[in-house]
């Protein structure tokens, strides 16, 4: 498994939660995030959008784009973007638990935002 591919897991992880019960509460705030961080970092990419446009047909149908996903993830450089790595590991943290996740994200313009709830009792 490549640096990224966990990247692209928890991005389909966002496309399912739209879907499902899951597209609600943290996990849910924290593909978004995810999902953004991505977005940013492919957007100033050299491909004039090309990433953008392949990160869109990927939530589609991310059987048929994973792979391009993951060569426009490594081209970009994502696989040592800080905040795109902490977000991926995020999610399936989230997943696991059982109370609401506290996470701290940029939104498009670039300033720090929270996502989730404060924890509750014990964590």
């Amino acid at each position: 498994m490549t640096e990224v591919e966990p990247v692209a897991d928890e991005l389909a992880t966002g496309a399912a939660a739209g879907l499902t019960d899951r597209g609600h509460g943290a996990v849910c705030g924290l593909c978004t995030a995810l999902k953004e961080a991505v977005r940013r970092r492919l957007g100033g990419s050299h491909e004039n959008g090309c990433g953008v446009r392949v990160l869109d047909a990927y939530k589609t149908d991310p059987d048929v784009w994973r792979t391009r996903l993951v060569q426009v993830l490594t081209a970009s450089g994502a696989k040592v973007d800080e905040e795109i790595l902490a977000a991926a590991r995020a999610v399936p943290r989230a997943e696991r638990r059982s109370g609401p996740v506290d996470v701290v994200a940029r939104d498009a313009g670039g300033a720090l935002i929270e996502v989730g709830a404060q924890r509750s009792g014990a964590g």
